[in-house]
């Protein structure tokens, strides 16, 4: 997985520096210093701006 690019989990387009993103995940149990992209990579499901704004249940 740490090989991949990121991309949308909705529509499959690659995550690029600086994209605004929406990242869905749980709060982490654990306290601590992590490198944040790697725990992003590891534990998150990356949403696209234009996904994110364009999802059914819009509230």
């Amino acid at each position: 997985m740490f090989g991949k690019k990121p991309a949308c989990s909705n529509c499959g387009n690659e995550i690029n520096a600086g994209d605004l993103i929406y990242v869905k995940m749980q709060y982490p149990r654990r306290k601590g210093m992590t490198e944040i992209i790697a725990f992003l990579k590891k534990e998150g499901i990356f949403i696209c701006e234009n996904c994110f704004n364009n999802r059914e249940d819009h509230h």
